[in-house]
């Protein structure tokens, strides 16, 4: 799962700081068990838990460019990492580990912010350029991982979840428009969080940081504007192949992969393609209650012994 947080404060010293972004990312360990990386410098902090997928030996983060003047943490994976290396090797940047977060320092060197568009994946980042004191925090098209930030004029202060930022001692007021959407809607909708001045960062959303001052930009939106006209047939098969291929993108680990399975629609349609596309038995795991109008159990076990999974 993995998770980020970090803050940029000019009147916090080294001291402080250190100890402040350690406490931010102990209090999400549940997040990354298997590793903790923090940086601290320039009235700035990021820092990270991790949970190891890719690259086990060398994706320790923070991640450095080759002059370390740039420097990412990333929560999720990036699908496209291989194709964006080579293409960033070829315009001559150099790459130090076999990570997916590296791409991202040196996307940003070649494309700026574009950097974000040129990557496809499930992520938050937050990326330091320490030459121009400028942060840049993204979320990933639709929103799968989230990223909250506080800001009160002079202090940013960033998290996967709402508790690093506590960490920082913030005043913990109620936001009473969110209140009264968390009644209304049983959830909060974004931007909101129940803590006044804390924010979700919106889906295809960037953050910047410049010059004491933040802005939020949205760098994609999804089209709604038909680009064919295929036959239902066409259509079908093209569903299929785009399906297929977002599932085997996914199965790219170092680690043993497995799948929920409610014996719905979309996940059996899941648990089906890893099938035929994994050499070993796809293992899944369904939850399961008392009650029989919410149990889903019976049909997640027809679809397990259907595509002969280790089902549990």
């Amino acid at each position: 799962m993995c998770g980020i947080a970090g803050f940029i404060d000019e009147e916090c010293s080294r001291d402080n700081a250190e100890q402040l972004i350690d406490s931010m990312c102990r209090v999400i360990r549940h997040r990354g068990p298997d590793d903790q990386g923090t940086w601290v410098g320039d009235g700035a902090a990021i820092g990270m838990r991790r949970l190891s997928i890719i690259d086990l030996a060398g994706g320790h983060q923070p991640i450095f460019n080759e002059d370390s003047s740039v420097l990412v943490v990333l929560n999720g994976e990036i699908y496209n990492y291989r194709e964006l290396r080579q293409e960033l090797q070829e315009r001559g940047h150099h790459f130090t580990t076999n990570s997916d977060t590296e791409t991202i320092v040196h996307a940003y060197e070649e494309y700026g912010d574009d950097c974000v568009k040129h990557l496809r994946g499930m992520f938050t980042l937050a990326l330091w350029d320490r030459k121009r004191r400028r942060l840049l925090a993204a979320r990933d098209r639709f929103g799968k991982k989230p990223l909250n930030y506080y800001w009160d004029g002079q202090r940013l202060i960033f998290g996967s979840e709402i508790k690093s930022i506590l960490q920082a001692n913030i005043p913990r007021e109620v936001n009473p428009i969110a209140l009264d959407e968390y009644l209304a809607y049983r959830w909060v909708p974004t931007p909101n969080t129940l803590f006044k001045n804390v924010w979700k960062l919106p889906a295809a959303h960037i953050l910047i940081y410049e010059d004491g001052q933040i802005r939020t930009e949205r760098y994609w939106e999804l089209p709604f504007t038909p680009t064919c006209q295929d036959d239902e047939a066409t259509a079908i098969e093209r569903v299929r192949e785009l399906l297929k291929d977002a599932v085997q993108v996914r199965l790219m680990s170092e680690v043993p992969l497995g799948a929920f399975l409610s014996g719905g629609v979309d996940s059996s349609i899941v648990v089906g393609l890893m099938s035929q596309m994994m050499s070993q038995p796809v293992k899944t795991f369904s939850i399961g209650f008392e009650e029989d109008d919410y149990s889903e159990l019976p049909y997640a076990r027809q679809v397990a012994k259907h595509f002969g999974t280790d089902h549990h």
